[in-house]
């Protein structure tokens, strides 16, 4: 270490308000210890590998624009940055597609004359550029030939050859496996930042808890963070806010998360649950373990309000001295739970935390993963066809009945409510059921989602299902009624009730019921049978 910096400035680099958040080509340093610290945070990515593939296929002459893409955060400035100088007599570099050469030139000027300039010396250009300003480019560009290639490569169809698109949304920071999910991109940072050898990061971790005005919770955080099982609840956390809240995750927006789990006032199991200006820390915290509300939750709560002994408790609470966690009587019962939660997948002291694993158990992300691998991974064996039968018909049919009849009296089973006119309900019977065959083909390839396909007679209907979707159905099986907070998810209940409902009106035999009476209408070569009158 060359600088008397303390810990907390070392992991100042990782604050979105540190000058070293955005990569640029700087003539000067602005501090040789925080250099090393930020040298050594770089974790190579695949799609930095598939990029400098690309560049190391160049050769002078060849007309080829190389379109580095994503949204800002994602680490383009990073990549572009750490390449430009190695590869510049082999292409010409724009870094950021938003800047322009003078005031007097808009981004789409100055990429116009970029492209123009391409056209005219057949030397490679690469380009750093965000996905709105691609999507500008093909509204607003003058180079008709890299606009039509944009606008193609926006609406998933064959580019130019001469144009490569290297997107960061084609490389997701999670994978959904059987195992569970995974975040390579996330544990590596992690483990990065922790490890304990060769770690320049720890290196001042050690400094700091040698001296005199040791930050003591700072290092009880980093040490908390060390720990391989909360890691993992860590990323879990991350996951479900990637899931739920459909919250991306950037490289500068992960860095800064862990700053601020680190750095912020309180115990890094506090910190994980306190909303701040990080949009990470804005959604995990929605996900506070403190908020769920069960008999054993409640009695802790009570118990721990009125101090009545607990010798297990007590003897919990000297072994978290270990980890340079102080706990006392003063302590508010929603911190001990998340200090469980975050250390429910490890073995600690006499284990007292993992009598709560039960009511943390992510059930939901369990069930929503099994049937994303059944959708995804469907390979047409009788195993996952009888698998896939049964979730269709008790849970997804069922809720889209159940949501559909909701105000509907004296249905039977199997009847499909389509309007109500003054006291008579209008229906019609139909049979869904899973259609395997669009199930086989689907080609869509996202953890957020996977895609339905329920068949209604000889038509199918497609259903986009996502975590909050599948949860919202699971309730509605257990008798749930949603309301006007399930409005931005219900949206999608509504518009596959819609699209059913027209071919429930277009059935040949149709019903009118009200109270027990019940009258079939049916066509019959176009004249209409009415029977039950």
């Amino acid at each position: 270490m060359t600088e008397s910096l303390s810990f907390k400035q070392a992991l100042s680099v990782l604050s979105k308000s540190s000058p070293y958040s955005v990569a640029t080509e700087r003539s000067q340093s602005i501090s040789t210890g925080l250099d090393g610290v930020k040298k050594y945070l770089y974790v190579e990515t695949d799609i930095e590998k598939d990029f400098e593939k690309e560049l190391s296929s160049l050769s002078v002459g060849q007309r080829k624009i190389i379109f580095l893409c994503g949204s800002s955060g994602d680490g383009k400035s990073e990549i572009l940055t750490k390449y430009s100088q190695k590869f510049k007599s082999r292409a010409n570099f724009h870094l950021d597609a938003t800047h322009s050469f003078s005031p007097q030139d808009t981004a789409i000027q100055t990429l116009d004359k970029l492209f123009d300039t391409f056209s005219d010396n057949n030397h490679p250009l690469v380009v750093g550029i965000n996905v709105g300003m691609l999507g500008n480019y093909a509204v607003e560009g003058e180079n008709e030939c890299v606009a039509n290639s944009i606008q193609a490569f926006l609406n998933n169809k064959s580019t130019h050859e001469e144009h490569v698109f290297l997107d960061f949304e084609q490389y997701p920071k999670f994978k959904l496996e059987v195992a569970g999910h995974t975040s390579e991109f996330a544990k590596s940072l992690l483990q990065r930042i922790t490890a304990t050898d060769d770690n320049i990061i720890r290196q001042f971790f050690d400094k700091e808890i040698e001296s005199d005005s040791c930050d003591k919770r700072l290092c009880a955080n980093y040490e908390l963070l060390s720990i391989d099982a909360v890691q993992d609840v860590v990323i879990d956390l991350l996951f479900k806010a990637r899931l739920m809240k459909d919250q991306f995750l950037t490289a500068r927006a992960l860095l800064d998360f862990i700053y601020h789990l680190l750095t912020a006032p309180k115990y890094l199991f506090d910190n994980l649950f306190i909303p701040d200006e990080n949009e990470l820390a804005a959604k995990v915290a929605e996900f506070d373990p403190a908020n769920i509300r069960s008999k054993l939750t409640d009695d802790f709560v009570l118990s721990h309000s009125l101090r009545l002994p607990d010798e297990s408790l007590n003897e919990y609470k000297k072994a978290l001295r270990t980890l340079n966690i102080t706990i006392t009587t003063a302590t508010h019962a929603s911190s001990y739970l998340r200090l469980f939660y975050v250390l429910r997948k490890h073995e600690f002291s006499n284990n007292y935390h993992q009598n709560f694993n039960a009511v943390f158990k992510e059930s939901l992300i369990e069930t929503y993963s099994s049937v994303w691998h059944l959708h995804q991974g469907f390979d047409n064996s009788t195993e996952q066809k009888h698998a896939l039968r049964t979730f269709y018909k008790d849970v997804v049919v069922t809720a889209i009945h159940k949501y559909n009849n909701r105000n509907a009296v004296g249905f039977h089973k199997g009847d499909f409510f389509i309007s109500k006119h003054n006291e008579y309900y209008l229906a019609s019977s139909l049979e869904i059921k899973a259609n395997m065959n669009d199930i086989k083909f689907d080609v869509e390839k996202t953890v957020a989602h996977f895609n339905a396909y329920l068949k209604i007679g000889t038509e199918t209907v497609s259903l986009q299902i996502n975590s909050n979707l599948l949860s919202l159905m699971l309730r509605i099986v257990e008798g749930y009624r949603p309301n006007k907070h399930d409005k931005s998810t219900v949206v999608l209940l509504d518009e596959v009730v819609e699209k059913i409902a027209e071919l429930a009106n277009a059935s040949d035999t149709l019903y009118i019921i009200k109270d027990k009476n019940r009258f079939n209408i049916t066509n019959v070569d176009d004249e209409f049978e009415v029977s039950g009158i």
